[in-house]
């Protein structure tokens, strides 16, 4: 009884309890708050992997593989996999309106089966809007504007489709959509909005003309380099493309790297699609590879003998996984089923060769090494904020050192009244929690009340204080990872408690083993 009257006067009575307490407060805030961010960052990037490139990928780049149809079926007739889809991921040039030429992603995708594995149709930015974004206060988003819903809706539905009305004829053309930052020409508001930018593009004569286009109203150059099935490039292919849309996945990065155009496009400039295959009916190379320089024994132009259909290819798979299945799970059924197809196929590469090459992995799996990175240095932050944290167990041990010097005399006259050595080392041990409530509900509390507004907080800085801390070109994502996950917070919040406990200890035993007669003596 008269350990809980005694720590609820001493906690409202001094002053120095309560510095301890706000010690303990800003400790735990100060880890909850970076472990939420850096913790944040790594969740988010494991998280984006399903909506940018699905669960597990197979791959074999550069030269691709065949038969892919048949493998898709066979994946998606597996209990653990949702859906399935083909796409060539390769490296190329974009010219883009400002006569920039720019080194990007290039994925070429069926936009049927894409958005069936990845969220492709969330991504694309341009579509009609019937309410404003969670940060777009006032509704200035120019989607919102009911006089535009048909322009976006049309453009929506060719970025869907990846094609576009030519102007003239009106047939669909093959249209690419690129990342919303790559253009330039759509500039993000701190709201998360876009608006209509310009840019300076470089005249002949030396001067300098403004683009004030949207960016689905442009056209842009695409050239690659594709590869014949030995692994060696051809020449390089250019192709114009209409910009049908932009796509956005808040991964900064990829939004400014990455390009989407129509799979069929894409095997056509690869040189992926189906052909004739044909081989040399003339000399020196007869019977072997046909060669357009190869002469008949007449002197005449050797003529091209067709011996079969090479099939279309593709360098990736894309796979996900059915509700409950997890990427590991789906990564061994791909495995198994890609086995399957291999012994099938023998033009394919084998099962064992692209184990051995790690090329049927999840997001994680790609991602490796910058994922060990991130988390190694995570590591490393939590272990110097938990030695700064343990400071607040010395403010607590000071300070209680201090009062039982000041209350030696009450410490006798409790001894003296029937009060056990245990009893007062539990009222300090129970001081040293009711502190380590205290400090920890509030930093938690603090803690919350920071991340969840830490982009407006940012945001704020920039504008007024001029201070960037979280620049998107170097931090992968867009926004500052703004969620508390409950495991970390109950970890953090335990942890101020234990340091409390800590603090108090010593004092607690100093304050048990003092002599009552001594101690009644005390001045």
């Amino acid at each position: 009884m008269y350990q809980a009257l005694l720590t609820r006067k001493y906690l409202t009575s001094k002053i120095m309890p309560l510095l301890a307490a706000v010690a303990v407060m800003l400790c735990t805030a100060m880890v909850l708050t970076v472990w939420s961010v850096m913790g944040g960052f790594l969740s988010r990037l494991l998280e984006s992997g399903r909506s940018l490139v699905g669960d597990v990928t197979i791959e074999w780049p550069n030269t691709g593989f065949a038969h892919y149809d048949e493998l898709i079926d066979l994946l998606e007739e597996h209990p653990r996999v949702k859906a399935a889809t083909p796409m060539i991921d390769t490296f190329g040039l974009v010219s883009l309106p400002d006569n920039r030429v720019e080194g990007v992603n290039i994925r070429g995708i069926d936009p049927k089966t894409y958005g069936e594995v990845v969220d492709y149709t969330q991504a694309l930015w341009w579509k009609p809007l019937d309410k404003p974004a969670e940060k777009d206060h006032k509704g200035e988003d120019v989607r919102l504007d009911p006089r535009y819903k048909e322009l976006f809706e049309a453009v929506y539905q060719e970025g869907l489709s990846l094609s576009e009305p030519d102007s003239k004829t009106g047939v669909p053309q093959w249209a690419a959509v690129p990342g919303i930052e790559m253009l330039g020409l759509s500039k993000r508001e701190a709201s998360g909005i876009y608006r209509l930018g310009s840019l300076g593009k470089a005249l002949p004569d030396g001067g300098v003309a403004n683009v004030m286009t949207p960016a689905f109203q442009q056209r842009i150059t695409v050239r690659v380099v594709p590869f014949d099935r030995e692994g060696r490039d051809v020449r390089l292919v250019s192709r114009p493309f209409a910009v049908a849309n932009e796509f956005r996945t808040g991964v900064f990065e990829i939004d400014r790297r990455t390009i989407y155009i129509p799979l069929a496009a894409a095997q056509s400039m690869m040189k992926m699609e189906e052909a004739k295959s044909a081989v040399s009916g003339g000399t020196p190379a007869a019977g072997g590879a046909f060669n357009p320089y190869d002469l008949n024994a007449d002197g005449t132009p050797a003529v091209p003998v067709i011996t079969g259909i090479d099939p279309a290819r593709v360098t990736t798979v894309l796979v996900r996984a059915k509700d409950g299945v997890s990427p590991d799970e789906l990564r061994e059924a791909c495995d198994q089923v890609y086995e399957t197809f291999a012994e099938k196929h023998r033009d394919v590469p084998a099962a064992r060769t692209l184990r051995e090459n790690n090329l049927i992995r999840t997001w994680e799996m790609r991602q490796a090494q910058f994922v060990a990175a991130v988390r190694k240095e995570t590591s490393l932050v939590l272990f110097i904020l938990g030695f700064v944290s343990a400071t607040a167990s010395f403010l607590i041990l000071a300070i209680f050192w201090a009062m039982i010097s000041e209350k030696t005399k009450d410490i006798g006259v409790l001894r003296s009244l029937g009060a056990s050595r245990a009893g007062i080392a539990w009222l300090w041990i129970r001081y040293g929690l009711a502190i380590g409530v205290v400090g920890s509900l509030a930093g938690g509390a603090l803690a919350w009340l920071v991340v969840s507004n830490i982009n407006p907080i940012h945001d704020w800085m920039g504008s007024v204080l001029g201070v960037t801390v979280w620049d998107p070109r170097v931090y992968y994502f867009t926004t500052i990872p703004n969620t508390i996950e409950p495991v970390r917070a109950v970890i953090v919040l335990i942890s101020g408690l234990v340091f409390s406990l800590l603090g108090a200890i010593i004092p607690a035993i100093r304050a048990a083993t003092l002599d009552p007669v001594r101690a009644l003596r005390f001045e």
